[in-house]
């Protein structure tokens, strides 16, 4: 450690901790009279979105919850949630987002693991807790949520509905002062095996993710995603990785909120449509659902800025989107990094290019945001040189990722081996620093000794004008050691044949983009790829299933 000089402040000088309830101190100054929009149900301003925080405080503390304590929530994309995402944390308790889309064994294993001592919950998932009731071991109030003139019938001993407890809360809550290092979230990220593993942030961790969002999201004239005339609507479920942590710079900013509540995609498309959305973020096969409706034919979509994470943004898909207008942009992280790593950085130059000519620059994983540090290593730990061929491990260093899995140290070790945190991505770097990510280690299929990139397969297949969507996985071959499978959707009334695929994948060879062997022999054309709890492919599913 260098010796540099540090100066003793003023006896009176005051220690400002990055606290979560900072970032709600501007959005109302500057913006007190713009709203917080719930789908078609409601809406209101940032001054009510204060006055309720405030009381949900009251409501959690005259309920016994206080600093140190940890609060579930079960809701959809909802005011409520941002409320909690505020509320909670800044009375010093942590909030729990819990994975709705989990099995029931699951989401008791989280709670019991992240010991909650209050769950949240909407009518909706009340059948999931009344059937598990009794396993759940900490849990001591509950308190309903429900979008119904009266709340549903429940055998959960509950407190009462949150809206009845908010309105008999007083609205002045005082704040206090706290370590900012103190936890303030945390959530459960599934794996292949095992059961989930919880990853946490602190207060500052939060903070400082959210000003790098701002600055570079929000901050390049070339990427103008959230701007102060912007109309935000996430399409990421809330309990993923805070929605990607885009509400809070969203509030922050104090510009227009959208809330969809449950995710229909006509009615997704139609809240764009009614309040002129001007950025969301989703996976792949959201926006692939929304671009299927009908409603989106008599939309005017080009003003629409996408983020799109989770999962690869292929060519096909943004291609699709370009005819619509949509302007996409990809976004890389993972749970583990709170989420935001890098993203599409467009020069003025590309801009001049028309839409359709910018899908393959659109389609990298882009340059590290703002204070954060990404290498690409080879299995000892070694950076590959950044030629844009060379392919290791992505490896990050930024203040804001996990910096263990609660209750598990020994998994932590690994997450953060040699000092750095380890993705799991196969990727590429280019002299000018942008990453292209190949695949995943475990998805990687190893054939005749080469290494074949299942994304790279993906971005082909899905250029063909009929093609939807599609898997490709590497299964077992006695002569190859694996060979690429297939599975594929189709636009709705197209009728496309395997010869079809292979020859349209002919192109690729003929270009020397993949050599003949990586055409997949076999396919299937199916109804629906089978997803993760959170909307990515699941690809070690699709191995059981074709095991089986």
């Amino acid at each position: 450690m260098a010796n540099t000089r540090i100066l003793k402040p003023a006896d009176n000088a005051h220690q400002y901790p990055l606290l979560i309830k900072q970032l709600l101190l501007s959005g109302p100054r500057y913006n007190p009279d713009q709203e917080i929009v719930y789908a078609n149900r409601s809406r209101y301003t940032y001054r009510d979105l204060v006055d309720r925080i405030h009381r949900l405080a009251n409501a959690l503390t005259d309920a016994g919850i206080g600093p140190g304590d940890t609060v579930a929530v079960m809701d959809w994309d909802t005011p409520r949630y941002l409320e909690c995402f505020f509320a909670i944390p800044m009375i010093g308790a942590i909030l729990h987002t819990v994975n709705v889309r989990l099995s029931p064994e699951q989401i008791v294993y989280t709670m019991n693991h992240a010991e909650d001592d209050a769950v949240l919950v909407h009518d909706d998932f009340l059948p999931i807790l009344e059937g598990v009731k009794d396993e759940i071991k900490t849990v001591k109030t509950w308190i309903q949520v429900t979008d119904n003139d009266a709340p549903g019938n429940t055998s959960l001993e509950t407190l009462g509905e949150y809206e009845a407890l908010l309105a008999k809360s007083d609205n002045q809550f005082t704040f206090p002062d706290f370590d900012e290092n103190s936890v303030a979230t945390t959530f459960y990220t599934t794996g292949t095996t095992g059961n989930p593993k919880g990853v946490y942030f602190s207060h500052r961790q939060l903070v400082l993710h959210t000003l790098s969002m701002a600055g570079s999201i929000a901050h390049f004239d070339e990427m103008p995603l959230l701007r102060s005339s912007s109309v935000y609507m996430p399409v990421t479920p809330m309990f993923h990785v805070h929605a990607w942590g885009v509400p809070y710079a969203a509030t922050m900013m104090g510009i227009k909120q959208v809330y969809p509540g449950r995710y229909e995609p006509e009615l997704l498309v139609d809240l764009i449509k009614e309040h002129k959305v001007s950025f969301s973020h989703c996976v792949p096969t959201i926006m692939q659902m929304m671009m299927a409706t009908k409603s989106i034919k008599t939309a005017d979509l080009s003003n629409w800025h996408v983020l799109i994470g989770g999962s690869a943004l292929t060519k096909g898909l943004c291609d699709a989107g370009a005819r619509l207008g949509i302007k996409m942009f990809t976004g890389y992280g993972m749970s583990e990094t709170c989420p935001l790593l890098s993203t599409t950085h467009l020069t003025p130059e590309d801009l001049d290019l028309p839409l359709e000519q910018q899908t393959g620059i659109r389609v990298k994983t882009g340059i590290a945001v703002p204070m954060v540090e990404l290498e690409i290593v080879d299995p000892s730990g070694n950076p590959v040189a950044h030629d844009g061929e060379a392919k290791g491990e992505v490896v990050a260093r930024a203040p804001w990722l996990t910096q263990s899995y609660f209750k598990q140290p020994d998994k932590g070790e690994e997450l953060w081996e040699g000092g750095w945190l380890h993705t799991g991505d196969v990727a590429s770097m280019e002299p000018d620093n942008t990453l292209t990510i190949k695949d995943r280690i475990k998805d990687v299929i190893k054939t005749g000794g080469e290494w074949l990139s299942s994304l790279d397969l993906e971005n082909m297949i899905s250029q063909h004008p009929s093609v939807a969507g599609a898997a490709v996985v590497g299964v077992p071959d006695e002569k190859w050691g694996e060979r690429p499978y297939a599975l594929i959707t189709l636009i709705p009334g197209e009728s496309v044949s395997e010869q079809d695929i292979k020859q349209h994948l002919q192109q690729f060879v003929d270009s020397g983009d993949i050599n003949k062997w990586a055409i997949p022999e076999q396919m299937r054309f199916v109804e629906d790829i089978p997803k993760t709890s959170v909307g990515k492919i699941n690809k070690k599913l699709i191995r059981d299933q074709l095991q089986e």
